[in-house]
């Protein structure tokens, strides 16, 4: 557990780097199999500039690291005991308090939301490591001690991997790396979705080039002029002047007889890069939220349901991942240090949205009720979410008919 940073300032090499600009099958195959080998750099530069740059993309990864971001948190304990409300209550003011952020660019500042969204690019990258500077705050009121942190997000770029575990890469030394101390570093794994989502980004660009290439030659048609003026004439200039003016991408002008005609090379028929594109579209947005919907149209409208049926189980997925990943690699480590122990008794977790038809279940309730079934209050309370109220709180009397 460290209390300073021990990391040089980091300067981002997007602007030097440029692993998109000539990107073909064979180039990609590379960059993916050197990313398997532990050499994680350039391919991590390709897949942060993919990402950034492609429309899909950008929507659907934003999404899905906002989805979980948006939860709130809450710390629980795992028995009722003074020694678990303690635990809970330094865990409580370590996340209360914590600062998130970034380490190539310090403007980019938050708190616990930051945190999770920057923990979610292993969902994208595989690996998301931040660096752990730990706070000391004294005690409080009643001679607890306090301690929050800053989590200092270092993109994977800056890492290497060739012996299964992650290595920090030393500045101008190519083979010289560092060994991430636990509890001074935080790596959060994920499905590493940038690795399917770059060939089909790539499956996606090379169409669309050929599309734009395909609009820019044919979009205008081309212009034949004929005329029986001797060249160099000044019927034959007056001629080329009309052809010229047409406003056409390229033009010719021939003797015998002026006739002006469009040449039209302009495919037939349907042209196949739009469904190329647009397959790949759908299996982006299937990779990062599920179902595509466009894919579930012919299932009489339960397409929409089934899309947010997977979206709800990603976002659980990931909420729990996170929650575990705090637990094992940062919860531990703080209540090592102010309680001396290593059993917590105390966790944080990310609050899962609460699903259940709360229409069927007060209907379920009633039934019960008017059966005789005795239930119990606090139950009802809590499969409701309504609070017990206060000795002191005015509470809502029987509305007598």
């Amino acid at each position: 557990m460290k209390t300073k940073s021990s990391l040089p300032r980091l300067k981002s090499d997007r602007a030097l780097f440029r692993p998109i600009r000539n990107l073909n099958p064979e180039s990609l195959s590379r960059l993916l199999e050197a990313f398997h080998r532990g050499d994680l750099r350039a391919t991590a530069l390709m897949w942060d500039a993919i990402e950034r740059r492609d429309d899909v993309l950008q929507g659907v990864i934003s999404k899905r690291k906002k989805s979980v971001a948006r939860l709130g948190w809450e710390v629980l304990t795992f028995e009722d005991s003074e020694e678990a409300q303690n635990h809970k209550q330094a865990l409580e003011y370590f996340y209360n308090h914590v600062t998130s952020t970034h380490a190539c660019d310090e403007n980019e500042q938050g708190g616990f939301a930051l945190l999770i969204k920057h923990m979610m690019d292993a969902v994208a990258k595989k690996y998301a490591v931040h660096e752990i500077v730990f706070e000391p705050r004294g005690t409080n009121d009643f001679g607890l001690p306090l301690l929050t942190a800053t989590f200092r997000f270092v993109p994977i770029w800056f890492f290497e991997n060739r012996e299964g575990r992650l290595k920090f890469l030393k500045e101008n030394e190519p083979t010289g790396s560092t060994v991430l101390e636990r509890g001074s570093w935080m790596v959060t794994t994920g499905d590493g979705l940038m690795e399917a989502s770059s060939i089909a980004y790539l499956f996606k660009h090379l169409p669309l080039c050929d599309w734009l290439l395909y609009c820019e030659r044919n979009g205008m048609p081309g212009v034949k002029g004929l005329t029986d003026a001797i060249p160099g004439t000044p019927e034959w200039e007056a001629a080329r002047a009309a052809v010229s003016d047409f406003g056409a991408e390229f033009s010719a002008l021939m003797t015998r007889g002026t006739d002006i005609q469009a040449i039209d090379l302009t495919g037939h028929g349907d042209l196949p890069y739009p469904r190329l594109i647009e397959r790949m579209d759908r299996a982006l947005i299937a990779l990062w939220r599920g179902s595509d919907l466009s894919t579930l149209s012919s299932t009489q409208g339960s397409g929409a349901s089934l899309q947010q049926s997977e979206a709800d189980l990603l976002e659980d997925d990931d909420a729990l991942h996170l929650s575990e990943t705090l637990n094992a690699q940062v919860d531990r480590f703080v209540l090592r240090y102010l309680f001396n122990t290593e059993e917590p008794k105390a966790y944080v977790r990310l609050k899962m949205r609460d699903r259940r038809d709360r229409t069927a279940d007060l209907a379920l309730c009633e039934r019960l009720f008017h059966m005789g079934l005795p239930l119990a209050e606090a139950d009802v309370r809590e499969r409701f979410g309504i609070p017990t109220p206060g000795l002191d709180e005015p509470v809502l009397g029987l509305i007598s008919e």
